[in-house]
């Protein structure tokens, strides 16, 4: 399914072109206001606003379902985003060769969180062999109750848990893309604008590690791609 464009008062084009610089390159609005000025387009602030939080979204599910397999090992952690004046807590998951898997912000860091991310990563990637964690009692313990729904209800294969910290390196390291682009963004002012947005963020980090079929386009072509 294509994302629908319907309704919109610029081209297609040229909103994707704004959604894609604010996600991948990390300038503020006023900054990409200036910017989409500079190449004849005058849009105001808000409007670049309300185009990442629609699009961002929609180009992140055509993105998991378009993207390249991954591998059975997996790399979970999470790290702290600010929304609100607060911070929140960004659960992330990469694969031992650092594609990504899964990503999702809460409000909370407790065993409910660690199952939903769990569940909602493998319902996108299928199960896992195996899974690195760092020493958090609320991963451990989601993810053991993942265990447990996925003995009575699936082939009886549950996935093996390892606690080991070096082994987290890769997933600690490739936070750092994602706080480089939301540093200058100096925090969200909602949180389904933060959801939006760090899913337009992890979308264009999914192009750079080459995790969708290029087919000899370039990273922009291939964001603009997924909307196709």
């Amino acid at each position: 399914m294509s994302v629908d464009f319907k309704g919109a008062h610029y081209p297609k084009s040229v909103i994707l072109y704004a959604v894609y610089f604010y996600v991948r390159y990390g300038v503020s609005y006023r900054d990409l206001e200036e910017i989409m000025e500079e190449r004849g387009a005058e849009v105001d602030h808000a409007t670049l606003n309300r185009w990442v939080v629609k699009f961002g979204s929609l180009m992140a599910a055509q993105a998991q379902s378009r993207k390249k397999p991954t591998a059975k090992s997996w790399r979970m952690d999470e790290t702290y985003i600010k929304v609100k004046g607060k911070w929140t807590y960004y659960y992330r998951a990469v694969d031992n060769t650092g594609k990504t898997l899964d990503f999702m912000l809460s409000e909370r860091r407790d065993k409910a969180a660690a199952r939903r991310f769990f569940k909602g990563a493998i319902g996108t990637n299928g199960v896992p062999d195996r899974v690195v964690i760092d020493k958090s009692g609320a991963n451990l313990a989601g993810l053991q109750s993942v265990n447990v729904i996925l003995k009575f209800t699936g082939s009886g294969n549950t996935i093996k848990i390892l606690q080991v910290k070096y082994l987290n390196n890769i997933i600690e390291q490739d936070h750092r893309f994602v706080k480089r682009i939301t540093g200058p963004m100096l925090g969200f002012k909602a949180f389904h604008s933060a959801e939006a947005t760090l899913a337009g963020i992890e979308t264009a980090h999914m192009i750079r590690k080459g995790q969708i079929y290029a087919n000899g386009l370039t990273a922009f072509q291939q964001f603009a791609e997924l909307a196709a």
